[in-house]
């Protein structure tokens, strides 16, 4: 089974906004095979002493160093803790803190020691929309089923869902096509699943209520339509789950689920190449990471978009956003593009993670401005 406990947005806020005198950041592939884990613990622990090792060559306290060493010793000495794993972990670490995050995406080893957490990697875990709830709906047959990656699905239940629609509207069939009453058939079916469907979204509505999850419907029509025109949910994606029945597993339809997630974010990377493009005939779009810099450092950016994997070292001024790059990794620098990304998201900007070839040009990032500067 893969463990995972991805942090929020509001986490990931909290961990931009950590500074410390030292802030390690480790990332490192993992396995949900107990079996196989070594290997993992073993090049955390090679990861760990090279961290320890920049400290000491920038002269870092001696007694704030040895409390973090044994913090992270703790950490890998914790057999319980390594039991269940997933695909990456990422460790937040300071002399007087160690986050962990066991994450479901698969993410290369990297160590990052400066006075802020290395959080780019993080990105696409908490923007990509790796979990999903699938209501599974028919005139027989009801389902809300949560879906995250690897994990396996579970059902959700949900107080008051009906279970079919007859069952659910006092009737033995909806197929009555007899002429007593004022809606007879296909015409009376249609109303009678309209009035199930709503049914069924209020009772989803306190489970769903100041959720984020995508939400896909598994069904055909015209019970698929009706539910999606009475549907109240804001998440809700355009496209239908329309390969499974009544008689699929949750498994089965978390399978086909995955490339509706896939596809609603290739759909909003496409909608932003798009967008990007229409900006830079007005003068608010940029892909240089100076000029992003500043554009976030002064609450310019409404959208950014940045590569995952690379890693630009340098620094950015507090108060004017110039950035001064640096040819390779010490304990006194930075991600440049982790605190572009930090700064953008402070002032409200929307920020996506993806790969450099999902970035217009093919950038380490590039970002729709609020106003031309």
């Amino acid at each position: 089974m893969l463990y995972v406990d991805t942090p929020t947005l509001p986490d990931f806020k909290a961990l931009n906004a950590k500074r410390a005198d030292a802030c390690v950041s480790i990332y490192v592939p993992t396995t949900p095979v107990t079996s196989e884990i070594e290997k993992a613990r073993i090049k955390l622990g090679n990861l760990v002493k090279e961290g320890i090792e920049q400290l000491q060559a920038k002269g870092f306290d001696k007694r704030r160093l040895a409390t973090l060493g044994e913090a992270l010793d703790d950490l890998l000495e914790d057999d319980e803790f390594w039991r269940v794993q997933a695909n990456s972990l990422a460790v937040f670490a300071t002399p007087d803190s160690v986050r962990t995050y066991r994450l479901a995406n698969k993410l290369e080893a990297n160590i990052e020691v400066s006075d802020r957490f290395h959080l780019k990697p993080l990105l696409r875990a908490i923007t990509f929309p790796h979990s999903a709830f699938v209501l599974a709906l028919s005139e027989n047959n009801v389902r809300l089923i949560e879906t995250f990656s690897d994990l396996p699905p579970q059902i959700i239940r949900v107080p008051d869902l009906p279970s079919d629609a007859a069952s659910a509207l006092g009737r033995s069939t909806l197929n009555d096509r007899s002429a007593k009453r004022r809606i007879t058939g296909s015409e009376g079916q249609k109303v009678r699943l309209t009035q199930f469907a709503r049914m069924v979204d209020t009772a989803l509505r306190p489970v769903l209520s100041g959720r984020e999850t995508p939400l896909i419907i598994a069904a055909t029509d015209p019970m698929a339509s009706i539910f999606r025109s009475v549907c109240t949910y804001s998440h809700l994606l355009p496209d239908t789950i329309t390969s499974t029945n009544d008689r699929s597993t949750e498994g089965e339809i978390a399978q086909a689920a995955i490339p509706v997630l896939d596809k609603s974010y290739e759909a909003e990377l496409a909608e932003f190449a798009k967008l990007f493009k229409q900006r830079s005939n007005e003068g608010r779009a940029i892909s240089d990471i100076s000029d992003a810099a500043k554009a976030a450092t002064f609450g310019a950016i409404d959208t950014l978009v940045v590569d995952i994997d690379e890693v630009v070292h340098g620094a950015v001024d507090e108060e004017t956003g110039a950035v001064s790059f640096d040819k390779e990794e010490t304990a006194a620098n930075y991600g440049v593009v982790d605190e572009i990304m930090g700064r953008a998201l402070n002032n409200g900007a929307r920020v996506l993670g993806a790969r450099k070839s999902d970035i217009p040009g093919g950038k380490s990032l590039a970002a729709v401005l609020r106003y031309a500067l």
